[in-house]
């Protein structure tokens, strides 16, 4: 026979069950934050790649690289003829998803360079025309022209 006082959750139970719950949220923090870094890893790489995009399409057309990325990215009033202003290669230049952080550029119209800080990586400083910063960090990620 039952004795009413023993329905209850002792003590040790509940504590035990409270550490077991802290455990949990201690490691899905962990797991939570290497993939919001990893999410703004590929949006700075998707980011890169867009620049390149438009970047050589802006070559094809107006036959150098752009000397400076502007919002909108648009063509010049120098020839050839395809590279008119009002052409827009970019209506946005994108922005580093951390605003401590920035997107480095670098063309002489001959060649270009893009640099990003990346988080999640233990590369070494790069340079974007001889400037090694992408705002608060050091820039370890550099896309080239082809």
């Amino acid at each position: 026979m039952k004795n009413k006082n023993n329905l209850a959750f002792t003590l040790i139970e509940i504590l035990v069950v409270i550490a077991i719950i802290g455990v949990l949220i201690g490691l899905s923090l962990f797991g939570l934050t290497g993939a919001r870094e990893s999410s703004r890893n590929a949006k700075r790489k998707a980011d890169l790649e867009l620049l390149r995009g438009a970047i050589e399409t802006y070559r094809s057309d107006c036959g150098q690289y752009p000397a400076v990325l502007a919002s909108p990215l648009v063509g010049t009033t120098t020839p050839p003829s395809a590279c008119s202003s009002t052409n827009v290669y970019l209506s946005e230049i994108p922005v580093d998803p951390i605003t401590s952080y920035s997107y480095r550029y670098y063309s002489d119209g001959i060649i270009y360079e893009i640099c990003a800080y990346l988080e999640t990586s233990d590369a070494p400083a790069v340079a974007c025309g001889g400037v090694s910063t992408c705002g608060a960090k050091p820039c370890n990620y550099k896309v080239i022209n082809p």
